[in-house]
């Protein structure tokens, strides 16, 4: 029996030998080189997806504040870091944060951010870097009538950043009391009353204390908080907050004004949150000065 093959098993016989052919002629003509295996030379260099910003969250460390009646305040510090890097570079942004922060931590002030961002970009080789760095800051406040001593916690926050150039902010929240207008009218004694807190941030040119900002603040309340009072004392407060009810509008409003009148001040978002003494739910208001300078 003879085998005949198929049309098809012809064609591709003829295909095959096509291509044999023509690659044995590729062969000698670049000089018997193999061109059926690619060199194994080294691998090309991998590339990285760009990420926005890299850096460390919530590490604490003991810094000392200083202080606007001398001296420095030893506090703990919960810092945020982070820096837009070129994305070749792995692995290197943790230590440099915490070596160049340990290296400021003993004079904090908004001074030295400038500096200290910029030995973090330059280490780094960021375009761009941002340290956020929060602390309870203790003020000595006396009681209004007893003059007892005690020492009243803020919460303070530093926010330095450079892009394209520095940025700096400086926020303090502080605990103040409002007493409802619309309560006192309508009672025929007494009047609702509550803590409240007001949030106040700013970007200023020269240097301001955290106590004077503090100090503007209380000024727009019903009347201040403190942590310890005596009888006359809390005889004071009472009276104090029912002649000046406030509604957290009328906070915002009057925090914002004298905020505008700073000299120094050039921006500041405020706001006031009133925890509601006879509401499950608190009372809220807010303002920033680039919406006063578009409405007017």
């Amino acid at each position: 029996m003879v085998f005949k093959p198929s049309l098809s098993q012809v064609r591709w016989r003829k295909e095959y030998t096509f291509i044999t052919r023509k690659m044995l002629a590729e062969y000698h003509k670049n000089g018997k080189k193999n061109i059926f295996f690619k060199p194994q030379g080294r691998k090309p260099k991998k590339e990285y997806m760009k990420l926005k910003t890299v850096g460390i969250k919530n590490i604490h460390l003991p810094v000392r504040i200083r202080k606007k009646s001398g001296g420095h305040q030893e506090t703990v510090a919960n810092v945020t870091m982070q820096a837009s890097m070129p994305h070749q570079v792995r692995g290197t942004c943790v230590s440099t944060f915490i070596s160049v922060i340990n290296k400021y931590q003993e004079d904090i002030s908004t001074g030295i951010f400038p500096d200290l961002l910029e030995e973090i970009k330059k280490d780094l080789q960021a375009e761009s870097t941002q340290l956020e760095m929060t602390f309870p800051y203790f003020i000595e406040k006396k009681a209004p009538i007893s003059n007892t001593p005690s020492l009243m916690e803020y919460t303070c926050r530093f926010t330095g950043s450079i892009v394209e150039k520095e940025d700096f902010m400086l926020s303090v929240w502080v605990p103040i009391t409002t007493l409802c207008p619309c309560s006192k009218e309508i009672s025929d004694f007494g009047a609702h009353n509550q803590r409240a807190e007001v949030n106040l941030n700013i970007k200023f040119s020269g240097f301001i204390w955290m106590e004077d900002l503090i100090s503007l603040i209380e000024s727009c309340a019903s009347c201040e908080v403190f942590a310890l009072l005596k009888r006359p004392d809390e005889k004071y407060v009472t009276e104090q907050a029912y002649d000046n009810p406030m509604f957290v509008e009328d906070v915002v409003r009057l925090v914002a004004e004298k905020a505008m009148a700073h000299p120094q001040i050039y921006w500041f978002s405020v706001s006031v949150e009133s925890f509601e003494s006879i509401h499950k739910h608190s009372a809220y208001a807010y303002i920033d000065s680039t919406d006063l300078t578009i409405a007017s």
